[in-house]
């Protein structure tokens, strides 16, 4: 039962990391790389993945959907966390459940950070430009 939870916990992290990413290729690198002028460079990454069309169509899912995947995944790792305490071994080392917890803790930030990025480029970047008349 506890190696189905944890391989249940490492599909929530994976899926969270391919949602904020998916997030940053659909909605905030196209809106970035407009807002400096790179618009021919937008118009060549849609041309070879047209798929970044339906992901940009239904962005506010998109993102909804990122964000309660990261959401659930903070909950899983640091909330019910407390409760599970990785067996230490007799010589003192690092086990496989130690180097899944970093693992699982580098790829929840990073993906943090990326629906982090890909929601200023989506709905704010554009707004503080025009308010700072750039």
């Amino acid at each position: 039962m506890q190696k189905l939870i944890k391989l249940k916990d490492d599909f929530i992290s994976i899926a969270s990391l391919f949602t904020s990413i998916s997030t940053l290729l659909c909605c905030a690198l196209p809106s970035l790389l407009v807002a400096i002028g790179m618009g021919a460079v937008v118009a060549g990454i849609v041309s070879e993945f047209p798929a970044l069309i339906a992901l940009s169509k239904y962005k506010e899912w998109t993102f909804l959907g990122a964000g309660l995947l990261i959401g659930f995944n903070f909950w899983v790792f640091y909330g019910r966390k407390k409760n599970q305490v990785c067996e230490i071994d007799e010589y003192g080392n690092e086990t496989a459940c130690d180097t899944a917890a970093r693992w699982s803790k580098i790829i929840l930030w990073i993906s943090f950070g990326l629906y982090t990025l890909g929601l200023f480029s989506a709905y704010l970047l554009l707004p503080l430009q025009e308010f700072l008349g750039i």
